[in-house]
């Protein structure tokens, strides 16, 4: 199972929120580069990064930041935060980026999600950020009315490569993942599913790896706490 270390850019600086919230933000004094290669020397793979500011605005802003990070480390990047246009998606794939993550702009079009799939055919990962069953929209802050499932059921055959399914009641909680939701969404899932929110422990880690169709796992603020040391986590990493 892969294990994708979590940095999320704001004002050029790491940042970690409690459920979405941007008044509930901690900053941290690595820099994102300095965080990457900080996982990389420890023999990660795979890195997960938020552009908040992308979030928020719906603009690349921090591509200067992504593109020193692939272009410096070994590192198989996921990236996601406000991407809503192909030409956005386009700048990503060029500074070679593995996965992009489209959320809310492919929530609310489900075109634009098949458009984007036909046309960066293995690049497209979709976020499912779900609170209560239903999917959240636009920085978490608006419900789309949509139950998880019944999205899934209507862009299962679209091509996305990976799915990204947040439970927003435990992101930043630290108190274990929604499993139980989780398998539901991997049944159902065509592609591999990457399990992200609230993981407190090597515990979840290892309970993540006994569950079928899920490609990985996601680790934020557990490991800036200190509750989980990186030399412990890469031993899961596969």
């Amino acid at each position: 199972m892969k294990i994708f270390p979590a940095i999320d850019i704001k004002d050029k600086k790491c940042v970690r929120l409690v459920k979405g919230d941007f008044d509930k933000k901690t900053e941290y004094k690595m820099s994102p580069v300095e965080q990457a290669s900080k996982y990389r020397s420890h023999g990660f793979k795979n890195l997960h990064i938020v552009d908040l500011d992308g979030a928020l605005t719906g603009e690349t802003v921090n591509l200067s930041i992504i593109q020193d990070i692939v272009g410096k480390f070994d590192l198989k990047v996921e990236i996601g935060g406000g991407i809503r246009k192909l030409d956005s998606i386009k700048k990503y794939v060029d500074a070679g980026v593995e996965k992009v993550i489209l959320g809310s702009a492919a929530i609310k079009d489900k075109i634009f999600l098949k458009e984007a799939c036909q046309k960066f055919p293995d690049k497209i990962a979709l976020g499912l950020d779900a609170k209560d069953g239903y999917l959240s929209v636009s920085g978490w802050k608006e419900n789309s009315n949509q139950l998880t499932l019944d999205y899934l059921s209507e862009v299962n055959d679209y091509g996305v490569s990976r799915l990204i399914y947040t439970d927003i009641n435990k992101d930043g909680m630290k108190k274990s993942p929604n499993f139980e939701d989780t398998s539901k969404i991997a049944a159902k899932s065509n592609c591999p599913v990457i399990i992200s929110g609230g993981v407190s422990s090597i515990d979840d880690v290892k309970k993540a790896k006994r569950l079928k169709n899920i490609e990985g796992i996601i680790v934020g603020k557990a490991i800036y706490d200190g509750d989980i040391k990186l030399e412990d986590l890469v031993k899961e990493d596969a």
